[in-house]
């Protein structure tokens, strides 16, 4: 068996287990590139010491974060081909991932949001940029939401996060009537909760969200780089704020693993920096 048969048995495995076609996407492209660089061998023919070749060239070109993306892929493929009888045995077991520097989420302070606010004019702006702010969604769970998705009695959401775990999220009264202004203003039938204002409408992608926060951005000139996520980080950093407790934080921003949400436990020192740089 060569290593794009193997791809083919992988891929489907994958997506039975609800694995999104994001991720299949990204793992596609890096199987092409494992392909092109070692050539489409008999899966028994690659060996620890080829793999180590293959990722000491991807190094000169990568960050740590992105080998370690490239690490983790070759050690699903090749744990999958094992367990499944497809080689007698795993020559991935002794990669390890690089090392790296812990970084600490980049947030928006209050002034930023308020510069943002301020700066939005059509009600869809005003409904986006509050859901993102209020929830801490992540861009992929904003894109899937449809307009059935939300409890407006409660003021609440139930999105699809990474590996299709649903959770629901909540929002304030003022982003609850941002969402009704806005959706009244439509005159669509599409049931996607942000959609595009060009004809015919459609679902916003996720590109075209994060076009739309750079664009108020820098319409409102705040200086530093804007984007979806650092809503996320933002939202994390109020919850800490007004004492909200880690495992708490975590369950809000659907994190698997509580060490991912351990991060966000530096920020208060962080936040107090990062106010001192700008005034003082």
């Amino acid at each position: 068996m060569r290593l794009m048969d193997l791809w083919m048995l992988y891929e489907a495995d994958k997506r039975i287990l609800g694995f999104s076609p994001h991720t299949l996407k990204a793992y596609s492209l890096q199987l092409n590139v494992l392909v092109r660089e070692i050539g489409n061998l008999e899966i028994e023919e690659v060996s620890l010491i080829l793999l180590k070749s293959y990722l000491a060239k991807q190094s000169e070109r990568l960050k740590p974060s992105s080998l370690g993306h490239r690490i983790r892929f070759v050690r699903s493929l090749f744990r999958f081909a094992f367990e499944e009888g497809h080689v007698t045995k795993n020559p991935t077991l002794k990669l390890r991932e690089p090392k790296m520097e812990k970084r600490i989420p980049k947030f928006l302070i209050e002034e930023d949001i308020i510069h943002l606010k301020i700066t939005c004019d059509s009600p869809r702006e005003h409904a986006l940029l509050e859901f993102l702010y209020c929830t801490g969604c992540r861009v992929g769970e904003v894109h899937r939401l449809n307009v059935e998705d939300i409890n407006w009695e409660n003021c609440s959401a139930i999105v699809n996060g990474k590996g299709s775990k649903q959770r629901e999220v909540y929002f304030t009264t003022e982003c609850k009537v941002w969402l009704k202004r806005y959706l009244e203003e439509r005159e669509d039938s599409c049931k996607a909760l942000f959609v595009t204002e060009t004809h015919p409408v459609r679902r916003m992608t996720i590109p075209t969200i994060s076009f739309s926060i750079k664009k108020l951005a820098t319409r409102g000139k705040v200086a530093v780089n804007v984007h979806p996520h650092r809503f996320r980080h933002t939202y994390a950093c109020h919850l800490l704020d007004n004492g909200a407790p880690l495992d708490f934080i975590q369950g809000m921003l659907g994190h698997e693993k509580a060490s991912t949400t351990q991060i966000y436990a530096q920020l208060r020192g962080e936040r107090r920096r990062e106010l001192y740089r700008r005034y003082f």
